[in-house]
This record gives C-alpha cells, structure tokens and sequence, in this order.
C-alpha cells in the first residue's frame, strides 16, 4: 500500500491572524513548500456524520482574489459531486448558483452573469 503525506504550515503573528501558509505534499511533483494565501479543507467525519473545516487566509488575500478563489472551489465542488453521486441536475444548479455569484462580484465584466 502506498502512502502519501500533504502538510500545511501555518505561521501567525502576534494577534494570531495567519501571515503565511505554505504546504507540500509528497506526491505534488514540486520540492519544497510553496506559499498560498488561502485555503479551504473539509473532512467528513463518519461518526458524528458532520463536516470538519479549515478554512484560513493571510491578511494579503485581496478581496478580488477571494471572490476568485470562492468561485473557482463552487465549480471544483460541482464537478466532484458530479463526479461522486452522478447527481448531474443537482450538480448543473450548483454551477448555476457559481455562476451568479461570478457575476454579481464581478469576476468576468460586463458580458457575463
């Protein structure tokens, strides 16, 4: 059986607001940690059937990239319930709901909504 590990650091300072997240993972095909600014992780947790999250950003995520990043994990997390249930109705109205929250922040201009 093979193993693989992923590692989050997380550096705080003084007010313990995240000021640096890095990660490495030994299967990325990358050496070393690489710097992030912010990052979701859920875990399901069988015997209490409830969702366990991190979620944590550094005081220099930008607003616009936040927006972004929240957009693209909607999508992300249409496409794996897709993927997973084989839902493909319940999966098309979370990538509508994405899309209007692309829209109403803005993340394509004018011409999409």
């Amino acid at each position: 059986m093979k193993k693989s590990e992923i590692k989050f650091t997380v550096t705080l300072n003084d007010e313990l607001v995240p000021s640096k997240l890095e990660w490495e993972a030994s299967d990325s095909g990358v050496e070393g940690k690489k710097s992030c600014n912010a990052m979701l992780l859920s875990m399901w947790d069988p015997s209490e059937k409830t969702t366990l999250r991190i979620d944590l950003w550094t005081k220099d995520m930008l607003v616009d990239d936040m927006k972004r990043f929240f957009y693209e994990n909607m999508m992300t997390l249409a496409d794996t319930f897709d993927r997973a249930t084989q839902e493909h109705e319940l999966a098309a109205d979370m990538k509508k709901f994405a899309e209007n929250f692309a829209g109403k922040a803005g993340l394509f201009g004018k011409n999409k909504s």
